[in-house]
């Protein structure tokens, strides 16, 4: 577990001011898969609401100045940990998308890993797309390594996190509405679908092969 906070905390803190990612793309850049308005809204409103609530409840605790990833972990449930939740769910999503992605597909040890649990990646893909589609209400889907090291898709609902439970999120799905309405209304899957098409695998594969 403490492998798996080092590692992420290495990979997003970099980009990252007081709980906030600094986007790697500009606002309008994921067009026509993500439009400039749901990032401003996704981002500008509904993230930095989750980061500015988590800065004044860990104000003046024992969680003050830790990690978002030691947060996430030691946190109480309630209103500390669904507010990390999402702020740590949402670093990890929106770092992971390029409007040029290098390549439709991962590389190296994590596509290996694809096809030992899955047989192919078309059908992690699949799984992925049935397990979002499906997941009733709001929350999040993650492709993540189990504490067994093994891939596996699991859904989370509302602002629960994979490392909560001794898993590592390596890609995430954002399934609240507020991820997609602006742009698909109530079509879901044909978000999810979209959303292939701008993943930075470069970027996921480094949250496996650094754990």
């Amino acid at each position: 577990m403490n492998e798996q906070m080092n590692c992420l905390t290495s990979l997003i803190v970099s980009v990252m001011s007081n709980f906030m990612p600094t986007l790697p793309y500009a606002p309008d850049a994921l067009e026509p898969v993500i439009s400039k308005e749901t990032i401003d809204f996704h981002y500008g409103k509904h993230l930095q609401t989750y980061a500015n609530n988590l800065e004044k409840l860990t104000r003046g605790t024992a969680l003050e100045n830790r990690s978002i990833e030691e947060i996430v972990v030691d946190a109480p449930e309630g209103a500390v940990y669904n507010n990390a939740g999402q702020v740590m769910n949402h670093q990890l999503y929106f770092l992971q998308f390029t409007p040029n992605p290098r390549t439709d597909k991962p590389e190296g040890k994590l596509a290996t890993l694809i096809v030992r649990d899955f047989g192919s990646f078309e059908e992690m893909q699949k799984k992925m797309n049935e397990a979002s589609t499906g997941l009733f209400g709001s929350g999040w889907v993650w492709l993540c390594l189990n504490d067994e090291g093994k891939l596996e898709i699991a859904s989370f609902p509302n602002g629960d996190t994979p490392l909560r439970h001794g898993k590592l999120p390596v890609l995430g799905f954002d399934v609240w509405e507020h991820a997609y309405y602006l742009d698909y209304e109530n079509r879901r899957s044909d978000h999810l679908k979209a959303l292939w098409q701008i993943v930075n695998w470069p970027v996921v594969e480094r949250r496996y092969e650094n754990n």
